[in-house]
């Protein structure tokens, strides 16, 4: 049975984390807002009871609702047996998860500094300084922190030759700051190797090199998580 996924239907955002897992590992799925219509996920996640996510993006498989990104992905990596099979590791690996999602918020609190539901032009000077930090001390940190888990593995990927959840992830990661700071990406070339490395093996993963080269693959654009705005990428 297709496991239902519901995010924004115009943005990669973090509904992308989601349909870029299910690419690489050919789990059945339908972008279910894309197929209706964002009206239509927000109505449908109104009407569900019990515990309900509390955004988008969220999954359906079966009686099973999940949300929040992190936690979809643990479900489906478990589900289809895309793990190591050890305890102690895939907690490793949702931990990474977790670290993950703490920088896209980052990322987006770029561009959003002061408020969420205030335009950017509407905090554009707050949004300057922060950029300016966010370049200085926040990616440096956070892309270290991932650089030296995957050199810890041996590579490529997280689990060494074999792909898992937080690899998809990461790809996004790296392919999201490439367009928001490319002026910055291309000067720190180098400085993150085996992320870099990672970048280029996960495309070569047959299922993800089908749908890079798709029209299902939104771009990246200024609605989205990663924004690029020339001021916010400058020294």
């Amino acid at each position: 049975m297709s496991i239902e996924l519901w995010y924004w239907p115009d943005i990669p955002g973090r509904g992308e984390f989601v349909r870029l897992f299910c690419e690489a590992f050919e789990v059945d799925y339908t972008d279910m807002a894309r197929e209706q219509s964002a009206d239509a996920m927000v109505e449908h996640m109104h009407g569900l009871s019990g515990i309900r996510p509390f955004a988008p993006p969220y999954i359906v498989d079966g009686e099973v609702i999940i949300g929040q990104t992190p936690l979809i992905l643990q479900y489906l990596s478990d589900k289809e047996g895309h793990g190591s099979g050890e305890m102690e590791t895939d907690l490793g690996l949702l931990q990474l998860q977790l670290d993950i999602a703490d920088f896209v918020e980052e990322v987006h609190s770029v561009h959003h500094p002061v408020a969420h539901d205030l335009y950017y032009a509407d905090q554009m000077d707050a949004a300057f300084e922060k950029a300016a930090y966010f370049r200085a001390q926040r990616i440096p940190k956070y892309l270290i922190h991932f650089d030296n888990a995957i050199a810890a593995s041996g590579g490529p990927f997280m689990l060494g030759q074999q792909p898992s959840h937080v690899d998809t992830s990461l790809f996004q990661v790296m392919e999201g700051l490439d367009y928001a700071f490319p002026r910055y990406m291309k000067e720190m070339q180098g400085h993150w190797p085996h992320l870099e490395g990672l970048q280029g093996a996960v495309p070569e993963i047959e299922g993800v090199a089908d749908y890079l080269a798709s029209e299902q693959r939104l771009e990246f654009s200024e609605d989205g998580i990663f924004r690029h705005y020339e001021e916010l990428d400058e020294q």
